[in-house]
């Protein structure tokens, strides 16, 4: 079996060899139950180590082209043919970004996450594009955590959190004034989501009424109504909810909680006033429900943001938060703040679930904040969001679309385009692009004609040209 490796290339001796004998065995050269020269042979051969020839060889089996025989040596598998994708009934793969009759939530999520998304994916995922965040400094922190963990990646982590990074994130709250404590206050979740996802699992019985803000996060939706829970929204206005209507609500429908964006709304960029702040915990009081706070979007406020879990000191309000949208959308890690009644219960209940969240993807968040780059990082990011969005507006605006209340901050423009903005939906689609239609974030699910944009389409030229056709 002639092969000899090219020194100082690009590949190292390793992938060499395993693509040299990949091709050999795709082209036939190699056929199915040939054995492959020992590890000592093919060294002595091909004037390598012997651990070079045994890394290559286990690539080939992790590939599926060889198969290791104990005793025996390596030998070529027998391969079938690819396997065809299988669409359910009536649903071809092909047809998969096709909307059903009604847009609906699951359809938008599936459409986020398909591979290979057309111009408007990263509008539709909520998501800033790579290029925006630092992805090196990311792969960095993973770097610097591999050379230093060794043991501790093949053990259980903390229930509650990997504790330096819930170090960090109660250093970070008290500055904030958030009376958070490491151990009594704080755990952490895979992600915003998931922390939610245990609020609600801990919280809410089948027939609960749960307030939220109309419009909101459409996917909070869809997780309370699988847990039985009757929604009521609340209507949300520039300074925060409709506060006459929440005090008539809560002594109408006596609600288990009220879940509400204080600081970067979802989807319309407005954060809550001082004012609206205080009146929303004198009605929780007085109505005797918890505020749920999703802080998603916070870091994206120039500063200054009105806090509920500050003015409350974490007694009926529980803060959820995460580092997904600003470091990397893999990195699902996030965190609960709570009083210490309701801190252990969701440790039990996390625990039960899934036993801890990974430990690795919270050491690598840790070092990035322990490195002192995350607020430089936080600034740049918010700049560009800031002006992208300017932009957005402006090119919003010329299509014809009409904003009533112009985001304050964040990565969302919330846009009237004066017509039924499902139907929108369909024929955006129909182009290979994805809008987020109004009626997903009213748990009402009304026709509406509001539709939510993403402000890191601003220079996408593929986008506005789809746009413009759309409202033409």
């Amino acid at each position: 079996m002639p092969w000899q490796p090219v020194r100082q290339a690009d590949a190292t001796l390793v992938a060499q060899l395993a693509d040299g004998l990949a091709r050999r065995i795709d082209e036939q050269g190699l056929r199915p139950g040939t054995r492959l020269p020992s590890i000592r042979k093919m060294a002595e051969q091909s004037g390598v180590s012997r651990f070079t020839v045994v890394e290559a060889y286990d690539r080939l089996v992790a590939r599926g082209l060889v198969q290791s025989r104990r005793g025996a040596g390596f030998f070529v598998r027998a391969r079938s043919g690819p396997l065809a994708p299988v669409a359910s009934a009536g649903t071809p793969a092909s047809q998969t970004f096709v909307p059903p009759a009604r847009v609906d939530i699951a359809w938008l999520l599936r459409s986020m996450f398909r591979e290979g998304g057309g111009p408007g994916m990263p509008g539709g995922a909520g998501l800033l594009p790579a290029d925006w965040l630092d992805p090196e400094m990311v792969a960095g922190a993973v770097r610097a955590v591999g050379r230093s963990v060794r043991g501790h990646l093949v053990s259980y982590g903390h229930p509650q959190g990997f504790l330096p990074l819930r170090q960090q994130i109660a250093a970070s709250l008290q500055s904030d004034g958030v009376p958070a404590h490491p151990e009594h206050n704080l755990l952490t979740t895979n992600g915003v989501t998931h922390g939610l996802d245990l609020i609600a699992r801990l919280l809410v019985q089948p027939g609960d009424t749960v307030l939220v803000e109309d419009p909101a996060w459409f996917v909070i939706f869809g997780r309370l109504a699988a847990f039985g829970a009757r929604l009521i929204g609340v209507p949300r206005g520039p300074d925060g909810p409709d506060i006459a209507l929440l005090e008539q609500l809560a002594a109408q429908h006596k609600p288990k909680l009220f879940i509400i964006n204080s600081a970067v709304h979802n989807p319309t960029g407005h954060t809550l006033s001082a004012g609206a702040a205080y009146d929303i915990l004198r009605i929780a009081e007085r109505h005797d429900f918890l505020v749920v706070e999703d802080d998603t979007y916070g870091e994206l406020h120039p500063g200054g943001a009105m806090k509920l879990a500050v003015l409350d000191r974490l007694n009926r309000v529980i803060l959820v938060s995460g580092y997904s949208k600003m470091l990397a959308a893999s990195l699902r890690v996030g965190y609960l703040a709570a009083n210490p009644d309701i801190l252990q219960k969701l440790a039990d209940l996390k625990m039960l679930a899934g036993l801890t969240s990974p430990e690795l993807g919270e050491r690598v968040v840790h070092r990035v904040l322990m490195e002192g780059q995350y607020r430089r990082h936080i600034e740049r990011v918010r700049q560009r969001v800031d002006e992208a969005r300017q932009r957005c507006l402006k090119g919003l605006l010329k299509l014809g679309l009409t904003i009533e209340h112009e985001p304050q901050a964040g990565m969302f423009v919330w846009a009237d385009c004066g017509r039924d903005s499902e139907v929108l939906a369909r024929a955006a689609a129909d182009r290979g692009m994805l809008l987020a239609p109004g009626t997903l974030f009213s748990p009402s699910q009304e026709p509406s004609t509001m539709l939510r944009f993403s402000v890191s389409m601003a220079d996408d030229r593929g986008v506005w040209n789809v746009l413009e056709k759309l409202f033409a």
